[in-house]
């Protein structure tokens, strides 16, 4: 299971490889640098379409897939 901590670790080294700061990348998608502490941080209760917003700025492809039978 995928959860938010591992996507918001995932998020940090992704950052962190571009050699982005968390205040650049924040300011980059248009978020409070706020978010960005929390969503690294694996907060649960996170805005979606602002991760979506900080996922597309890293170039980060995200994709949801129904389970079989649904």
């Amino acid at each position: 299971m995928f959860g938010m901590k591992e996507l918001g670790a995932f998020v940090a080294k992704e950052r962190k490889r571009q050699g982005i700061t968390q205040l650049e990348l924040s300011q980059a998608a248009d978020v409070g640098r706020r978010f960005i502490v929390e969503l690294e941080s694996g907060k649960e209760t996170i805005h979606a379409g602002k991760l979506l917003k900080v996922l597309a700025t890293l170039g980060i492809d995200f994709s949801l897939t129904a389970p079989e039978g649904v």
